[in-house]
């Protein structure tokens, strides 16, 4: 019985403990609900991202940023648009969280936008301007050499809702072409790519990167050239979004040795942007994602040169430039994502609390000791009361000392823990003492 004895008595400790520290303990929950409720740590399960039309580069990345974010249970919902014009009027209407947007392609300069920021440039578009060999046998040489050649040709330059035809615009107007005057028209990639191979078109433009599927193809058609860009150096320094760059010889089949000869062209870099509301948390999930799916080389940069924050037309997210700088958090790479990031984004909060409730914890030992030795020094009042009605009046001593054998009983029965056992034994002498001193009488 010993054992169940010292249990009994362990518990009854525990629950004076737990008892005595629970406004300390209330006011600790009370301190991390709110915080939990202001600080919102652990993010939505679904998130859009605006790509762009079927078959682009950009629906092939919204496809891998979608698997990576399903790892850490988070759903993300590709939204289709016609490219960067359409994904920044969907970030602007809150339709989306997150999209892709291609640098010069928007109507409006990024200083006149508001709530949005950036989590860095991700990959190279190049402007593609593929043609019919048949379509410029007129031309000397029988291949384009520059824009100021496509006066008489059928040319697509691009869905309305694309960031290209305003790119294009911009190039037009610089080599003197009144884009009013020009055979354009502004078909969506498919259809453009179908006029192409029909004849009904002579050219057609992209700003894309590589990994669009239609890029592919027209890369490896017969009768379908690329155009050179020689002036792509000019380009550049007359547009500060453009950069020239260089396919290399053998890129995209080194057996059939495509293209036979290094290609200059001029390339805008694709960001992605947010709104500025998106959850800390998705943008970290996605600048991580960024860092996996757009460091490795590529056919125009070397591995490292992305994503990077260098030179951005947005704000650029402080949770992208984390991700980007430091890699993954220490603590997500031991624990679940959600508990991680529930602790890296409370733990700020939980230090707060912590200091707090130092001081008040001070007060938990001499309160959970009054509690323990009240229990017995209640007693002391009744009989004190006894001992000065026995002084007081001699002739009850009889009933006195059966009060008192009443008084012992209960007080027999007081469960105090071991350390304060003495308390109540010291209680039970006095009771004898004075039982005693009443039977003397």
């Amino acid at each position: 019985m010993r054992p169940v004895r010292i249990l009994r008595h362990t518990l009854l400790s525990l629950r004076d403990l737990l008892i005595s520290a629970g406004p300390v303990a209330l006011l600790a929950v009370g301190l991390l609900v709110l915080s939990y409720w202001w600080l919102d740590p652990n993010p939505p399960k679904k998130v859009t991202l605006a790509t762009g039309p079927a078959q682009s580069a950009y629906e092939e990345f919204g496809k891998r940023y979608q698997k990576a974010l399903k790892a850490y249970g988070i759903d993300v919902v590709l939204v289709s648009s016609d490219g960067s014009p359409s994904n920044l009027r969907l970030l602007r209407g809150g339709k989306a969280d997150l999209g892709f947007v291609q640098g010069g392609g928007s109507e409006r300069s990024a200083t006149e936008e508001s709530g949005i920021v950036s989590l860095g440039s991700l990959f190279l578009e190049p402007v593609w301007l593929f043609y019919r060999e048949d379509s410029v046998k007129e031309i000397p040489g029988g291949t384009l050499a520059s824009l100021t050649q496509l006066k008489e040709l059928r040319v697509n330059i691009g869905s309305r809702g694309s960031g290209a035809p305003n790119l294009m615009r911009r190039l037009l107007e610089a080599n003197r072409l009144d884009p009013s005057r020009l055979k354009l028209t502004r078909l969506d990639q498919t259809a453009a790519t179908m006029g192409l191979l029909d004849g009904q078109l002579d050219a057609i433009v992209f700003a894309s990167a590589p990994e669009s599927l239609m890029v592919q193809m027209l890369l490896q058609t017969p009768g379908v050239k690329l155009m050179d860009f020689a002036q792509s150096d000019a380009y550049s320094r007359r547009f500060p979004f453009l950069t020239p760059v260089v396919l290399p010889r053998g890129i995209v089949d080194l057996a059939k040795d495509l293209p036979p000869q290094d290609i200059r062209l001029v390339s805008t870099t694709t960001s992605l942007l947010a709104r500025e509301g998106t959850h800390p948390a998705l943008l970290q999930l996605f600048a991580q994602a960024a860092r996996d799916l757009h460091s490795p080389a590529g056919w125009f940069n070397r591995a490292g040169s992305f994503p990077n924050t260098e030179h951005s037309e947005y704000p650029v997210s402080s949770e992208a430039e984390r991700a980007y700088r430091s890699g993954k958090p220490f603590l997500q790479r031991w624990l679940p994502f959600w508990l991680a990031n529930l602790v890296e984004r409370m733990w700020l909060v939980l230090g707060i609390i912590i200091a707090v409730l130092l001081p008040l914890s001070r007060i938990v030992p001499p309160l959970y000791q009054f509690r323990i030795r009240s229990r017995v020094f209640r007693w002391y009042g009744q009989l004190r009361d006894l001992e000065n009605r026995l002084h007081a009046e001699p002739q009850q001593a009889g009933e006195v000392v059966r009060e008192l054998d009443e008084l012992d009983e209960r007080v027999g029965r007081i469960s105090v823990p071991l350390s304060y056992a003495d308390e109540l034994y010291a209680l039970r002498n006095n009771i004898d003492v004075v039982r005693r001193k009443a039977a003397g009488l």
